[in-house]
C-alpha cells in the first residue's frame, strides 16, 4: 500500500445533524424528522454537494421548503456548520501513517461546511497530500469519477491504494470497483485491522518508534 484514501465524516472528524435541527425548530412549524429529511437528505442537499447550486441558492431552497420564517443567512450557516468535533485520536494517528503513505481525503462535503472545518479544525486538513471533494468533483461517493481523480493524482495502482470509510455502503461499492477498503468505527479498531491486514505498521514505523 502507497496511497490510503480517507472519508471525512464521522471519520477525520465527527458531527451530529441534530444539532442543526434543534436550532432550527424555532423557525419553522415543521417537527424535528421533517427539517431533517429537508435539511440534510434532499434533492437540493444532494446538488448542493456537487457544487450545482451556490450556497446563497441552497439557502433559498432549504427557505422555501421548511417555510422559515425571519430566518437570516448569517444564523442559518451558524447553525448549518456547527456540527462538527474532533474524532479522538484520528488526525494524530494521520500524522504517523503520513511518515509511510500518502494520504488523500476523499469527502462528500458542501462549500460551507468545508470552508468551516479549513477555519476551525487546520490541522486535521493539512495532514493530507491532496484533498478530493464532491462540491469541486462535481459528484459524490460512490460514483467512479471522485474515486478515480483522487487515485490518478497519486500516480499509484489500484492494489496499491487502501480506502477508510465508516459507512458500510460506500466502502462496499468502492470494494466493488476493486479498492481495497475498512469500515471505520474508532481509531482503536481501524489500527486493528490495519495491523491484521499486514499493512501498518510498516518497518520504518517500528524502527521510529
Amino acid at each position: 500500500m502507497k496511497l490510503i484514501l480517507c472519508d471525512l465524516g464521522n471519520v477525520l472528524l465527527n458531527f451530529d445533524h441534530r444539532i442543526a435541527v434543534r436550532r432550527i425548530l424555532p423557525y419553522c412549524a415543521k417537527s424535528s424528522d421533517e427539517i431533517y429529511q429537508l435539511f440534510f437528505d434532499s434533492p437540493f442537499t444532494k446538488d448542493y454537494e456537487e457544487g450545482k447550486i451556490s450556497s446563497r441558492v441552497f439557502f433559498r431552497k432549504i427557505g422555501q421548503a421548511l417555510a422559515l420564517q425571519g430566518l437570516a443567512y448569517r444564523d442559518f450557516c451558524a447553525f448549518w456548520n456547527e456540527i462538527f468535533f474532533d474524532s479522538i485520536g484520528m488526525v494524530t494517528w494521520l500524522e504517523e501513517l503520513k511518515k509511510d503513505f500518502r494520504l488523500h481525503l476523499v469527502s462528500n462535503i458542501n462549500e460551507l461546511h468545508y470552508r468551516y472545518i479549513r477555519r476551525n479544525f487546520p490541522r486535521h486538513l493539512d495532514v493530507f497530500d491532496d484533498i478530493f471533494l464532491s462540491y469541486k468533483v462535481g459528484h459524490r461517493k460512490p460514483h467512479k469519477v471522485i474515486y478515480d481523480r483522487a487515485i490518478r493524482a497519486s500516480a499509484c495502482r489500484l492494489s496499491e491504494v487502501l480506502y477508510i470509510d465508516d459507512r458500510e455502503d460506500l466502502v462496499a461499492a468502492a470494494s466493488r470497483r476493486g479498492i481495497r477498503s475498512v469500515v471505520f468505527r474508532n481509531v482503536g479498531d481501524c489500527r486493528r485491522q490495519l495491523k491484521e491486514m499486514g499493512i501498518w505498521p510498516r518497518l520504518s514505523s517500528r524502527m521510529s518508534s
